[in-house]
């Protein structure tokens, strides 16, 4: 009978779900003890006013007053509905009767004939939650979404035919430096495991007061369309099919982190200083190395690129002979072979010396040297350093001289040393494994008749001597 009476209460806690309130507690104690800010006496909440938020709100403010930790309340005003000053003011009054620290902070969206409306209201709004917890000291940052919301982002990122990375769906809690410019602050979402349902029932239940946005009504914006359209089908066919969706985003998260593991393996492997070995990255199958480029352009801080333009780029470079010099544009970088090396570089403008050393008749900058220990070109893309050295130049002679720095134009050659034969300019920088694309970035100095010294090589020989008073030309760019 005893037994028998155990069984039953066993199965009857297994198939109590938790509350609202404990799967909230529980996961903000987890997104601070697992992204190292348990120890914050101050939390925030991003509250809009509507029903998520303010559910959040009043859940938030509850741990606070039990665990002793500082409230604050958030809430940002794009200005795009003609009711954002009185959805301001609720959420004022809202939480002047709770006791909680309110602040409001008006935003202007930026390029949203580029990115659209919704994207620019995002990337605002991020950016300006991170300033306030900057500036109020708060490191964990609760915002309402929940299981609904999840199942429409996996749902939106199969429609767009993203990757595992994109099934992922949301983080429980994750760090967003770029989006919330501010590396110090963890953002949570205590509520991602809670149905729409549970929050309606717990603002009904306590008599939460919250407005209703009408945007989130306009199916013009693909999440509305499918909050308004396909859920409440998908709902009819197949009840709970969020918490199955939710389950597979889980699936597609640890797949996610199984492969950066993998590729931050592949990278340790392939990297050689700043490049990668294209020897290496031939020698692994075609969707680890995907999988590796990936990464190394997320290493890097780069957009990711489409699967079309990495698979022909990665043709491009694995089938390109060993001395070509190839080139592929990505929107924020140049991918650039060179001897068997793979280079990510930055897109610069062409320098104005560039412009003026063009024409062949056009002499490059003259200038003097009056004891300076350096001098900046920014025509040059640099700073030209004098210093002193026990061998270089005489510094009496230096000062004598009618000098002129301009980027090469050919034909110049330069003895590094006096046991070493005269070369190009083009042989010194091959045999200092200096790319093609950066050897027109690095200027000559001369004098008339005389190369005095080359960035990336060094000084000519034919003029330097041992003894007091002797400087050595150095090239720093900037």
């Amino acid at each position: 009978m005893r037994c028998s009476r155990f069984a039953f209460w066993s199965r009857t806690l297994k198939q109590q779900k938790p509350t609202l309130t404990s799967t909230f507690e529980h996961a903000v104690a987890a997104a601070g003890a697992g992204q190292g800010a348990a120890s914050t006496s101050r939390i925030a909440v991003a509250l809009s006013g509507g029903l998520d938020s303010s559910a959040l709100l009043h859940l938030a403010h509850a741990y606070a007053q039990a665990n002793g930790l500082t409230l604050h309340a958030f809430h940002i005003h794009h200005g795009l509905s003609p009711n954002a000053d009185t959805w301001l003011a609720h959420c004022e009054k809202e939480c002047a009767a709770l006791g909680v620290s309110f602040e409001a902070r008006r935003i202007q969206l930026q390029d949203q004939k580029k990115s659209g409306t919704e994207a620019a209201a995002r990337k605002a709004r991020y950016a300006a939650l991170g300033a306030l917890c900057r500036e109020h000291d708060v490191t964990l940052l609760l915002t309402a979404h929940h299981l609904n919301d999840q199942a429409e982002t996996v749902l939106l990122q199969l429609l767009r035919g993203s990757g595992p990375a994109g099934l992922s769906g949301m983080d429980a809690a994750n760090t967003a430096a770029s989006l919330l410019q501010n590396d110090q602050l963890v953002m949570a979402r205590p509520l991602l495991q809670a149905s729409r349902k549970q929050l309606e029932a717990y603002v009904a239940e306590r008599g939460v007061q919250h407005i209703h946005d009408e945007s989130n009504d306009d199916p013009r914006y693909a999440r509305n369309a499918l909050r308004h359209k396909v859920m409440p089908a998908l709902e009819q066919h197949f009840p709970g099919f969020q918490e199955r969706f939710a389950r597979s985003a889980q699936h597609a998260q640890s797949a996610t982190r199984l492969l950066a593991e993998l590729a931050e393996q592949d990278l340790a492997a392939t990297l050689e200083e700043d490049c990668l070995d294209i020897s290496k990255l031939r020698a692994l199958s075609e969707d680890r190395a995907y999988n590796l480029l990936r990464h190394w352009f997320a290493t890097r801080g780069l957009s990711m690129p489409s699967t079309a333009w990495l698979s022909e780029m990665l043709t491009q470079l694995l089938e390109a002979k060993y001395d070509a010099q190839l080139l592929v544009t990505h929107p924020e970088c140049h991918v650039r072979r060179y001897r068997d090396r793979l280079h990510l570089t930055p897109k610069l403008d062409d320098l104005a010396g560039m412009r003026e050393d063009q024409f062949d008749d056009k002499p490059g900058t003259g200038f003097s040297w009056n004891g300076e220990s350096e001098i900046a070109f920014p025509a040059y893309g640099g700073v030209l350093y004098f210093e002193p050295s026990d061998e270089g130049l005489d510094a009496g002679w230096l000062r004598a001289q009618k000098l002129v720095i301009e980027f090469r134009r050919g034909g110049e050659r330069l003895k590094p040393a006096p046991n070493r034969s005269t070369r190009p300019l083009k042989y010194h920088y091959q045999a200092l494994n200096i790319p093609a694309w950066e050897r027109g970035r690095l200027p000559v100095v001369k004098t008339p008749g005389h190369l005095l010294f080359a960035a990336g090589i060094g000084m000519d020989c034919h003029n330097v001597s041992s003894g007091a008073e002797r400087i050595a030309l150095r090239w720093q760019a900037v």
